[in-house]
């Protein structure tokens, strides 16, 4: 309904009663004035005056004073102006709800035009932004598929400034929001992942929901840069910061004034940036010793403004979201969050089959080969491997009688061979006919199309030696491609860099595509020397110091070496050599002998033979040892696991068995070296033939309950099994109860943060009871509540070698400490444990304080982060009286008062063994503190 006619005789009396509201909110003139005189309620001489009006302020009072001269309606007109051209005037929209506006009758006829600049702009933004990613155009598929009809949410793990999980992103709208932020004055939302595992879709879903209006923020501007885009520029080339936000996105029509930019400049709050790729970058070190740009009028090299714009010398307040390969160094400075995309869940993976196949029998058939092969459920848990795959599956399955997805340990060569016989098979032959479907023949496909793929390998190769992953026409015919070759699918076109005119530019569909031609160009080759194979393995065997470009391109004074080091990581090289194995395993002679020389062939063959397994002794033989209880440990370093990865491509049992008997150590640590569940699979193809026993510390990978099924083999022999921080649910727990249990050589268990439940608890007090050599537990921060605590308890009772347990973290409440408290009481082996931050009360304290008093084994007790209070300190107390031989008890962070205290201080008179009570954090004054000074084993500090 409309107002009424006494709300419109308000109308006057609104505008008077707001009027500082609307001169210090109403930003937009034009808009508004613009309607006003196509109405009649100003006229050009009126327009004129409030133009020549110095300020923007004074120009809304002289406005608002024209209009109220004019009457009620000329004042509802203004109101509804703002009411319709809600984009302008989105901050004054709070406003008309507060006045509760609805226009009348007469007014809600009336035209009103948009010629608002700003609003005008982020429409057509809004509108190019809509159609650019509307599409599922990533992997270079012809077909074009709907986004919101394949797009699946990854997992999205939030962590803190020390790579600390704070979580899992439960929506797109958090990578923007507040939460998890642990550095307000950064100015990046830092995305981090490994190849294939999503980044970029992850963007174009964010800038599709923007474009939609389904992403909640008060942004109104929004400009998406791919950043291997700023390597495209000459050295010598310069634009403005202008130039660089409108030129490659889109430009502000009808915008004489500058008022677009000018608004951005003035309130980079309403602007949102995704830079795509950070470790794409390339440049040359000594051409950006300049310095820095804060002045957003003046040209630069377009890489300095990048610089500046992600350091927050320009734009200073804008919204960034910046994704990168893992392992790209940037200064934690500038970043406010960190987000790291794990890949696709079984749940998620789950909802990508019944996207992807629309067909019930074909979503059977494939979810019955992956949940039979759990390395090729590793695998898809990429979704750029599982987008190959899957698309592998149903275009083969059109074209020939059957076709199945390998039930062989399937390797990253074989995925990539599966893409590219489905690109070279759309022009092998026509199109099979419906009732007759042709048998399947890789080899013949491959060699149909061996000129093209030989062109598009030498193009990929000679992209890599340089340094470049886009090519130009002539790149292209200069490798032999022709305009029906470019139809295939391996390149796509990129005509946003092309600004002059000039004939498009390409890049391969996805960077590892690349990497796996240049291996496929090295395999080819038959002019060459046979040494040349091993050139990028030579390039990543260099010590590389890490890169943090671009942001210490501008430190004045710094004289650095002219080198051209073109990217901040070698992965993309890495994954060459990795291809390079696959592609000359003795698994795929059956192919490459119809594409290379079988002589040729072998040559290569014994040299990379030769070379891996001269590396991988070297390799083994200099890393550092140490001497720890468990024996001898080495820490491996991370291009360790692109050595195993090599030798599982290679398939090669010989090298396998010959890098199992290289290592020496007792116990292989390979924490924090982003290993994933695929890896699993090539750590299993080496250990396997390892005869001796050997312990395994995993901590703080992404392996998964897939990892843990394809490391299932090896398990009978580790010592050690540590899989904590790891996303390990129940059925991993089943897994490691079934091996360990057989085999009984485990002495070491490490399950802390993970995904356990009471279910996975029952099954690791199994262990803890069948496994007699099992000494340390670990299993903190789990899901286990008071049913678990009672499993674990029981067993823990009945084991005589255990002397270590840890269980901070989980909630097992008074009910688990009371059975906590049964095993305690006379158990003659455990010496640690830890109980804290399980909501444990006075109740549950009460019950192992009394327990611990007939205790004369434990030395280190944690209580720290419960719920204990000043009625359980008397028990407490009287344990410490008992002089039990416990050493270390910590009371941290419970609710204990001075009265609480005072108990345990007069205790400890009567103490010889007890060498601290921390008790920081609990609810005492500095004065009440201070009281306890003389006592130094009372720690408050």
């Amino acid at each position: 309904m409309g107002q009424t006619e006494e709300a419109k005789a308000s109308c006057l009396d609104i505008l008077n009663y707001h009027r500082e509201l609307l001169v210090s909110r109403l930003r937009s003139i034009q808009c508004i004035v613009d309607n006003l005189l196509a109405c009649g309620y100003l006229c050009e001489e009126e327009v004129e005056i409030v133009q020549q009006t110095v300020t923007k302020a004074d120009q809304v009072r002289k406005i608002l004073e024209l209009v109220q001269c004019k009457g009620e309606e000329a004042c509802e007109y203004l109101i509804y102006i703002i009411y319709k051209v809600c984009d302008a005037y989105i901050d004054l929209q709070p406003w008309l709800k507060e006045i509760n506006y609805n226009p009348s009758n007469a007014i809600s006829v009336m035209k009103v035009i948009n010629t608002d600049p700003i609003s005008r702009y982020s429409g057509t933004l809004r509108h190019e932004m809509s159609r650019d990613t509307c599409f599922i155009m990533l992997y270079g598929q012809q077909e074009e598929t709907r986004l919101e009809d394949l797009y699946t949410d990854t997992q999205m793990e939030l962590l803190n400034d020390c790579n600390e999980s704070l979580g899992f992103v439960e929506s797109l709208d958090q990578l923007l929001g507040d939460h998890a932020v642990f550095n307000p004055q950064g100015e990046i939302v830092y995305v981090m992942g490994d190849a294939g595992v999503g980044k970029s879709i992850l963007l174009q879903k964010l800038q599709n929901l923007w474009s939609k209006k389904e992403l909640q923020t008060d942004a109104i501007f929004f400009f998406k840069f791919r950043c291997r885009m700023f390597s495209v520029f000459k050295d010598t080339e310069e634009i403005s910061l202008r130039d660089l936000l409108f030129k490659y996105n889109c430009y502000p029509d009808c915008d004489p004034d500058n008022e677009v930019f000018n608004y951005i400049l003035h309130f980079p709050e309403k602007v949102i940036f995704t830079f795509d790729g950070y470790d794409e970058i390339q440049e040359d070190l000594d051409l950006m010793n300049v310095p820095e740009m804060v002045s957003p009028e003046d040209s630069a090299h377009p890489l300095q403004l990048l610089d500046s714009l992600l350091c927050g010398k320009l734009l200073k307040g804008s919204q960034k979201v910046l994704t990168a390969r893992t392992g790209t160094e940037i200064q934690s400075r500038v970043i406010r969050k960190k987000v790291v995309l794990r890949g696709f869940s079984p749940t998620h993976l789950k909802t990508y089959i019944n996207l992807h196949f629309k067909e019930q029998e074909h979503r059977e058939l494939v979810s019955v080969q992956l949940d039979a092969s759990p390395h090729l459920c590793g695998l898809c848990s990429t979704p750029l491997f599982c987008w190959i795959v899957f698309k592998s599956f149903r275009h083969l399955h059109t074209m020939h009688d059957s076709f199945h997805l390998p039930d062989t340990c399937i390797t990253l060569t074989d995925i990539f061979l599966l893409l590219s016989e489905v690109f070279l098979s759309r022009s092998a032959s026509p199109a099979p006919s419906l009732l007759k479907k042709s048998t399947r023949c890789a080899s013949e496909t491959f060699r149909v199309g061996l000129r093209p793929l030989a062109a598009f390998a030498k193009l990929a190769l000679q992209g890599l030696e340089r340094g470049s992953f886009i090519c130009n026409q002539e790149d292209i015919i200069a490798c032999g491609l022709t305009e029906e070759d470019l139809l295939l699918g391996f390149l796509r076109p990129v005509s946003e860099y092309d600004d002059r005119g000039s004939p498009a530019n390409f890049e391969f569909l996805h960077i590892t595509l690349q990497s796996f031609l240049a291996a496929f160009a090295l395999v080819l080759d038959e002019q060459a020397a046979t040494n040349c194979i091993l050139k990028f393995f030579t390039e990543c065997s260099r010590r590389r110091e890490p890169s943090c470009l671009p942001f210490d391109l501008c430190i004045s004074g710094s004289s650095k070496p002219s080198e051209k080091n073109p990217f901040a990581t070698n992965e993309h090289l890495q994954f060459t050599n990795l291809f390079l194995c696959g592609l000359l395993s003795k698994a795929h002679t059956g192919l490459m002998v119809y594409l290379v020389s079988p002589v040729l062939l072998k040559k290569k063959r014994t040299l990379l033979k030769s070379y891996l397994s001269t590396s991988v002794k070297s390799h083994l033989r200099g890393l550092p040892h140490y001497n720890i209880e468990e024996g001898k440990k080495v820490h491996v370093l991370p291009n360790f696991l692109w050595m195993l990865r090599c030798v599982f491509e290679t398939g090669s049992k010989d090298i396998a068995q010959m890098t199992a008997k290289g290592i020496t150590a007792s116990l292989i640590k390979l924490g924090y070296c982003n290993v994933y569940s695929g890896d699993c699979t090539a750590l299993n193809f080496v250990l396997q033939h390892r005869q001796k026993l050997l312990g395994l510390d995993m901590d703080n990978n992404n392996i998964s309950d897939y990892g843990v099924k394809q490391l299932k083999p090896s398990f009978c022999k580790m010592t050690v099994v540590r899989l904590c921080v790891n996303h390990l649910s129940d059925s991993s727990i089943e897994v490691l109860a079934e091996e360990l249990c057989k085999h009984k050589v485990v002495e070491v268990l490490g399950l802390y943060s993970n995904h356990i439940t009471d279910v996975g608890a029952k099954l690791v007090a199994q262990i803890i009871e069948e496994c007699p050599k099992l000494r340390v537990v670990k299993i903190g921060k789990n899901k286990i509540t008071s049913v678990g605590g009672r499993y674990l308890a029981s067993a823990i009772q009945k084991s005589t070698s255990i002397f270590d347990v840890g269980m901070w973290g989980n909630s097992i409440g008074d009910e688990g400490a009371q059975a906590f408290a049964e095993a305690l009481r006379h158990h003659p082996r455990l010496t640690n444990l830890s109980l804290s931050a399980n909501g444990i009360t006075s109740k549950g304290g009460k019950c192992l304080a009394e327990a611990l008093k007939e205790n004369s084994v434990l030395r280190i007790f944690w209580l720290v982060q419960n719920e204990l209070a000043d009625d359980a300190a008397p028990h407490l107390a009287e344990l410490v009286k008992a002089n039990t031989g416990l050493s270390h008890l910590w009371l941290i962070s419970n609710r204990f008062t001075v009265r609480g205290i005072e108990h345990l201080a007069e205790a400890l008179t009567n103490n010889t063994a007890l060498k601290e009570i921390c008790i920081k954090g609990n609810q005492l004054s500095e004065e009440e503190e201070k009281q306890y000074v003389a006592e130094k084993r009372l720690r408050f500090h």
